[in-house]
């Protein structure tokens, strides 16, 4: 199945939620109302949403209930994006203006609170006390996750290790509580959950990797903004750590980069791209994402052959391939 039927087949739910995410985050006051519902219309995969939904087939699968995840969860990546933009100072996002670009930087960090919260008050009416610990530790890692990124702007000495330590807090932690809590929500038991919480992380670890690969060989139109944003920013990727790794490059690349940082946000960095994408980097990161697409596939070998499974499958196919 292609991931279009798949959305296709899910699309009544898929409406409930899409229209409970309007209505969450429509207020009495305009301003924040407007600026929030501007990057929801600009659209999205909603792949968290689609996990939630996916893993409470394996409970008792109650939509009432499982917006209740769904929504939240995505509202809390909603957030993330508009925060992230405005560190990053972004002018694009899916090809509409950023928050922080029709606006400015205030009101856009003041949404990105605003949205977080209101993904909290949702949140706050399921009763379960699980669910409520396991988002907020997940909100503090992100955090952590942001600010490690911050601090290693254009550090060019930082260890894949690092990296993956990294986008596990920034990425893979969101999409794996998405699984998690789907099936926590839909009352199965503790051993699905916690197959479904490693299908989700190596997913989330393979989706980042994906998207940092995207950012360096994809084009404009593929991927929604000018491509080399991350090289631009100072955000040293794995297929960047992993170019600096090749002794014959290394010493040019280094001076491209430096050169970048000099130059500020909006420098060209065609040169330093162009590097990459002869060295051995993007092959490399490529074969570490499918490593953690195959650990997906097995940590859900033993779960129910129920038709929620083989989409999990043909997702995480779709995410070791994707190209947008």
């Amino acid at each position: 199945m292609k991931l279009l039927d798949l959305y296709a087949k899910m699309k009544g739910d898929l409406n409930q939620i899409e229209l409970e995410l309007e209505r969450s985050v429509s207020d009495d006051h305009a301003l924040l109302s407007d600026a929030s519902l501007h990057l929801l219309k600009a659209g999205g995969k909603r792949i968290r949403p689609v996990f939630v939904l996916l893993a409470g087939k394996f409970g008792d699968y109650r939509l009432d209930v499982m917006k209740r995840v769904a929504v939240p969860l995505e509202l809390i990546h909603m957030a993330s994006l508009v925060h992230d933009d405005v560190i990053d100072d972004a002018e694009t996002r899916r090809g509409q203006l950023t928050v922080k670009s029709k606006w400015d930087n205030r009101i856009a960090m003041y949404t990105g609170d605003y949205i977080h919260g209101k993904a909290l008050s949702i949140a706050a009416q399921l009763p379960n006390p699980q669910i409520h610990q396991i988002l907020s530790h997940a909100l503090v890692q992100m955090c952590i996750g942001e600010m490690e990124q911050i601090r290693d702007f254009f550090n060019t000495e930082q260890t894949i290790r690092h990296y993956l330590l990294r986008i596990r807090r920034k990425t893979a932690l969101l999409i794996a509580i998405s699984c998690q809590l789907g099936a926590v929500a839909a009352g199965a038991d503790r051993q699905t959950a916690n197959r479904l919480y490693r299908y989700g992380y190596n997913v989330g670890m393979a989706f980042q990797i994906r998207d940092d690969l995207l950012d360096l060989y994809g084009t404009e139109k593929q991927i929604g903004k000018p491509p080399g944003s991350d090289m631009r920013q100072g955000n040293i990727t794995l297929p960047v750590i992993l170019a600096l790794r090749d002794a014959r490059m290394r010493e040019s690349l280094l001076v491209e980069i430096a050169a970048i940082r000099e130059r500020g946000g909006q420098a060209d960095a065609g040169r330093a791209i162009e590097m990459i994408r002869r060295s051995e980097g993007g092959e490399l990161a490529d074969q570490l994402a499918n490593r953690y697409i195959n650990k997906a596939l097995r940590a859900i070998e033993g779960l129910p052959g129920i038709a929620a499974k083989k989409n999990l499958i043909d997702i995480a196919h779709f995410i070791g391939k994707r190209n947008y």
